[in-house]
Order: C-alpha cells, then structure tokens, then sequence
C-alpha cells in the first residue's frame, strides 16, 4: 500500500494592534455597537482618499525584523479585485509584490526537536467587514452587515508548505503568537478574531517531491480547532486516494460541532485577484534610518528570556518554559522579583507559586493573569514573609487564599488572623514532647532505624499548632528529644 505524508503552509491574518484602522481615523475597539466605527474612507464612499497609518507599517517591519525577514525598503500598495458582500468597494488594499517582509524564520521544538521553518512573506493589507447571520440563538433569514472590522489592519503571514504534521502546526502558531504578543505588534487574540488562520493541506507519496493537490480550510480562529481540522483533512485525502479517487483543489470548511470538512467552493489561482497598482497611495520608499528605529524597540524575545531566566535565577527548564510562555506572565514574573529584597531567595519560590498555586486559581476561573487580584508586588511580600520566617508554608496557603478572595496584603492577613508562626523554642519543645508522648508507635519507628517515622511526629506538632509552627525547628527539636 502507498504511504502518504502530509504538507501543510499556512496563511495567518494578525490584526495590528493600532488603535485606529489602517487607512483611516476610526477606532479599533472591539465589541462597540455594529457601524459605529465607520466614516467616509472605510465605508468606501465616492472620493474618499485613504490615508496610511504609520503605525501598522512600524508593526508590520518589527515583526519581520524579530523573525529575521528581509525588509523591502519599497512601500507600495494595489488593489485585490473581488467581491464579497462585506467589503462594499469590491476591492480590497494590499500588499501584492513586494510585501513589507520576505524571506523569515522560526524555530519551532516537537518531541524535544527543534526544526526552522521558513516564511515566505509578511504583507499589509486591510480587513473586511463582518456579515451578520443570527442574533443570539435567533438565527435570520436575512443578513446584517457591521463594517467595524473593515480597513482595520492586518498584517497577513503566509509560510513555505514546510509543517508535516498537525503538532507542527500547533508548535507554529503557539510560538508565532507568543513572538508577536511580545513584540506588541497584535493581541492575537483568536477569540475576538484578532489572529485567524487559513490552512493549506496536501498529501503526497513519501519520496515525491511534486507537492499534491491543495486544499485550504478556511478561516480558522482556533489552535484546537486547526488541529483537529489537519488531521481529519488528511485522513480524508488519504481515504480518497486509496480507494481510487482524485483530490480537487477546493477551499472547505471546518464544521467543528460535527468534526469534518465540507466543501466551500473550488479555489481561486491569484490571477482570479486581478492586482493592479492602487492609485490612491502613492509608492514611497522606507528610509534606513527608520526601519533601524524600529530594530532598537525590539524587546527581549521569548527565547532569549528563558535563557537568561535559567541562567540569572537557577531556574527549571520547566519553570523558565511556563513563566515566558505569554510576556504578560513574564512581566508579572519580573515585576514581582523586583520587588522583593533578596531577589536570589525569591526567584524559585516566586515561579513555584506563580505556575502553581496562582495558576490553579486563575485557570479554575477561567482568567488570565492580568486578570488576578493577587499582585505581583503583594505576592513578592509574602515569598518575602515566608524567607523571614513570619510564617510557615503552610500557613502562607491560609493567607494566599485570602490575598486571591479579597486583594488583600498579606502582612494584614497575618495581622488580623494571627497566623505568625512559632518559633519559640521553648513552646515548640513542649509540643514535640507532647507529641513524642502521645505517638510511641512514630517512636519505637524511629528507634529501630526508620528515620522518615520522624515526619508523623512533625506532622503532630504541626496540628497541635494549628500549622504555625516553624517546620524546621520543630524537626531540630524532635531530632534532637528522640537522640536523647
């Protein structure tokens, strides 16, 4: 039997996070109420003349400069003939040749190996509008257009049929998104539909170096779901040729509720697009000097920072994987080092609780961490309570409950609670012999040679002190009682 392998390209649209469109003064916000964040230009009324954002341009070159594409110092615009009913003009502006950015790269790990892709281009162009087809769970039998989106900016990314497999693709996405939430180029948001993704998949004979017939799923707003769409896809081209039949280039879509592919229509070739130079913007030349002010704001990078993270702070390479996995973890990370006094004590105590404890809450809501009511400067206080010896861990879990219900501060958690922790010796000596009295099985244990036995015996004068005890001493003093 034939073996196949699968090759897949795909085509991201990233909206830049520019707070006005693209060729136009009207806001980007999302979710106001439909059309009222249109004018002249971007509803493409009669004489209206569009007019660059100069922002959407630096975006655009600061994430061809982090990926190492070739910046094409020529800016030149056309119109892209087609029409759809939420693009009024019937065209639309773009980048056809040259594109903003040729010629990048990325890294991605799968299975623990490493493999670059390459990416063909990184162009600018304007969205389209959104058609309207259901209101709630009331479904219409007309349409509604919101033309909100149209002209926003977009920067289009389209990679070399280089990924093999759907967890390449997954890797992909992930790590261009967290680059470019980094960069601060786009939110990459799929969820509002800030970064969509057509997906290019052919299968081949393994050994044939003639790409097979493509076919694009259309307009996906998920990672999951990109996922789950290659590997039905390929499946389904795989059944079809192995049962005798022929592969159309077709574009289809992702029917998530029922887990397939449907055919959309048969595709267009480019020259379907009808390109021509858009006359009203004039081609303009990028000066070097500009493009090298871009260079300079470029921040510290995903990769990079998790290298100087395992470095700097002796961190995991888990640890470090987790805390630059968004900028805004990494942030919270950093901000909350700074402030705590030994930055050397806190820096692993401060990544255990950030994936772990912090985490757990968030993801068990439902948030983000910027949505977190525990701060990073009130966290850094309460690695900083623990160090000193104010409290035990286990009491610090008392009070970080507290600090995620309520905002609070910990050092007023263990104020109005009187959770400091004991480190009296004497107290703690009257404890473990209480508990050295009441536990003689723990003791026998220890005596015949079973050291760990030791544990039950801090775990009584734990209970016995209501958690406050400090951990360590207590271990000492037992040590020390049982030696006798």
């Amino acid at each position: 039997m034939t073996a196949y392998e699968t090759t897949i390209g795909l085509e991201v649209h990233m909206q830049i996070n520019t707070k006005s469109k693209v060729f136009c003064e009207c806001s980007t916000e999302f979710g106001a109420e439909p059309n009222s964040h249109t004018c002249v230009i971007c509803t493409s009324q009669p004489g209206a003349i569009p007019i660059l954002n100069k922002k959407a341009v630096e975006a655009v070159i600061k994430t061809g400069l982090a990926l190492g594409f070739t910046i094409n110092k020529q800016c030149t615009f056309a119109r892209k003939q087609y029409f759809y009913p939420d693009v009024p003009k019937n065209y639309q502006i773009t980048q056809a040749e040259p594109p903003l950015c040729s010629h990048g790269k990325i890294a991605i790990t799968v299975d623990g190996k490493e493999k670059i892709l390459n990416i063909t281009r990184i162009h600018l162009e304007e969205d389209a509008g959104k058609l309207v087809h259901e209101i709630g769970a009331r479904k219409l039998d007309y349409s509604l257009l919101d033309l909100n989106r149209a002209s926003v900016g977009l920067m289009e990314l389209v990679t070399e049929p280089e990924l093999t497999s759907a967890q390449e693709a997954e890797a992909f996405l992930t790590e261009l998104k967290n680059i470019v939430q980094y960069l601060g180029a786009s939110e990459c948001s799929m969820e509002e539909g800030k970064m969509r993704c057509d997906v290019n998949v052919s299968i081949r004979p393994v050994g044939q170096t003639e790409l097979g017939t493509r076919v694009e799923i259309k307009n996906m707003n998920s990672i999951s779901g990109i996922v789950a769409a290659i590997t039905y896809e390929a499946q389904r081209q795989k059944e079809v040729l192995i049962s005798g039949g022929k592969l159309t280039q077709e574009t289809r879509l992702w029917e998530a509720e029922e887990g397939v592919t449907k055919s959309m229509r048969s595709k267009e070739g480019a020259l379907d697009y009808r390109y021509f130079p858009e006359p009203d913007l004039v081609p303009f030349n990028l000066p070097d000097s500009f493009i090298e002010e871009i260079r300079a704001q470029i921040p510290e990078l995903p990769k990079a920072k998790k290298t100087r993270f395992i470095a700097e702070y002796a961190l995991s390479d888990y640890d470090a994987d987790y805390l630059t996995s968004t900028r805004i973890i990494a942030d919270y990370y950093e901000t909350a080092l700074a402030a705590s006094k030994d930055k050397k004590a806190a820096a692993k105590p401060l990544a255990n609780w950030i994936s772990t404890e912090l985490n757990g809450k968030l993801n068990a809501e439902k948030k983000d961490i910027c949505d977190s009511p525990v701060t990073s400067e009130n966290l850094a206080k309460l690695i900083e309570l623990i160090l000193n010896g104010t409290i035990s861990g286990k009491i610090a879990k008392t009070v970080f409950d507290d600090m995620y219900a309520n905002s609070s501060k910990p050092e007023d958690v263990v104020k109005a609670k009187g959770l400091v922790q004991i480190s009296d010796e004497s107290a703690l000596i009257k404890l473990a012999q209480e508990a050295i009295d009441e536990t003689p099985k723990a003791v026998a244990e220890f005596k015949a040679g079973k050291e760990r036995a030791v544990g039950s015996l801090v775990g009584a004068v734990m209970k016995k002190s209501k958690g406050q005890a400090n951990p360590q001493l207590v271990n000492k003093i037992l040590l020390e009682l049982l030696k006798k």
